[in-house]
């Protein structure tokens, strides 16, 4: 019996040490865990977006100089028309009126000036047998000049309602496609103070053009001949190109912000591209090939006190560095370097601060240029910087599903991702 109860009492005393030593290592500082990713080689474009919609590089609005009742209508949507089709036809009755007015004034004149014709030629006579004074003769004959001036006027009148008449036939200006129809038959369009607009031609849609809007901030960095790529909502999955053709000087306000429009040349050889689809643009406006790269994130890492003492640096100096960094990042999206196989703004590189990792698990800390970036990798120019070497992307506590730390159980400078899981590199 005193066997049994010796046995439960040192199971129950190495229980109870057990979990103490449970608990102890629980609460025992944990090294530091970090995500990495390997320095590579790469190619960055730096972009500017905007936004614009697709148009024909030349429309024609159609429109008609009479008013009157739509009689006829020959042309509809995506009809292609040549210069010259006749297209609509307004009703001609107040026209041909207008003509046959015109007409009978025209007749009426010439009677006039044909009885002042003969009081002249009599009143002349008279006047060359001296029956009439020269004063009775000037009378007859500025009444005659008056009747010639009247017969002129009515024939002016007589061509203006002819060519008021031939407006009512409604012509297309130039060959295109019919984009927008604005009348039926039966419709009234006036003429009286701006003429109305029946018919929209587009000129050549297997050539278009964008016209997007660009924040002034951003203007600077477009130039005439930029290269342009952009996509639509009908083909989301499809990227198309364009050059830039004009930056024009004309800005516009909204809600205080100053745009400018620009100009984008496109060709539409296959006829996907239709008028007033809005276009998603992207304007490179500096290049950089194959480059060293590492994520964006591992230029605003805040260390941590065993990467700083495993850096042999202090907590201020870091704070500066980490600074540093993020500032670096942001002057980074608005230039590049310049040199090497670059194609850039020309603004100098920053200055920034890198953390990386080797296969011992030693954390040092890298003075870097920054140079393009894209949003999602960031180049950077150092001398001891190889292609493969680990940087710290972010870090994290021992204890989250989200990182994992560097321990002798697994390699420091493999990438984890969620839940702890080791990704391929």
């Amino acid at each position: 019996m005193n066997k049994i109860k010796f046995t439960a009492a040192s199971v129950a005393l190495a229980m109870l040490g057990g979990t103490a030593w449970f608990y102890k290592r629980a609460e025992a500082k944990q090294p530091p865990s970090y995500h990495t990713a390997a320095i590579t080689r790469a190619s960055l474009k730096s972009t500017v977006t905007a936004t614009g919609t697709l148009n024909a590089v030349r429309t024609v609005h159609v429109g008609t100089q009479v008013s009157g009742q739509v009689a006829q209508v020959y042309a509809d949507f995506n009809d292609k028309v040549k210069k010259g089709q006749l297209l609509a036809r307004i009703d001609p009755t107040l026209q041909q009126q207008g003509v046959q007015d015109a007409q009978a004034q025209l007749e009426k004149a010439q009677a006039t000036l044909t009885q002042a014709q003969d009081d002249y030629a009599r009143n002349k006579q008279l006047l060359d047998a001296k029956v009439i004074t020269a004063q009775e003769f000037s009378t007859v004959q500025s009444n005659f000049a008056v009747q010639q001036a009247a017969v002129k006027s009515a024939q002016i009148a007589l061509d203006r309602a002819k060519q008021n008449l031939s407006y009512t036939y409604i012509y297309a200006p130039i060959d295109g496609v019919i984009v927008e129809r604005d009348v039926d038959v039966g419709q009234t369009v006036a003429a009286s103070l701006s003429a109305p607009q029946l018919f929209l031609i587009a000129n050549d849609l297997s050539e278009m053009q964008i016209l997007a809007s660009v924040d002034e901030s951003d203007i600077g960095q477009i130039k005439e001949g930029q290269q342009v790529a952009f996509s639509v909502q009908s083909y989301p999955n499809q990227q198309f190109t364009g050059t830039v053709k004009q930056v024009r000087l004309q800005s516009t306000t909204t809600d205080n912000v100053v745009n400018y429009t620009v100009v984008i040349g496109v060709a539409n050889t296959t006829g996907k591209l239709l008028p007033g689809m809005t276009a998603t643009v992207q304007f490179v406006t500096a290049t950089a090939d194959s480059v060293l790269t590492v994520p964006s994130t591992a230029l605003r890492v805040k260390p941590t006190a065993e990467m700083l003492a495993s850096a042999g640096t202090t907590a201020p100096d870091s704070t500066a560095k980490t600074d540093s960094a993020r500032k670096a990042v942001s002057g980074a999206r608005s230039g590049a370097w310049q040199g090497g196989a670059h194609k850039s703004t020309g603004q100098r590189p920053s200055i920034a601060t890198i953390w990386t990792v080797d296969d011992k698990g030693t954390v040092q800390s890298m003075r870097v240029r920054v140079g393009l970036t894209d949003g999602q990798k960031t180049q950077i120019i150092g001398r001891d910087l190889k292609e493969g070497m680990q940087v710290i992307t972010s870090v994290g506590d021992a204890g989250s599903s989200t990182t994992t730390a560097v321990s002798k159980s697994s390699s420091p400078f493999t990438p984890s991702g969620p839940g702890g899981r080791r990704m391929g590199m």
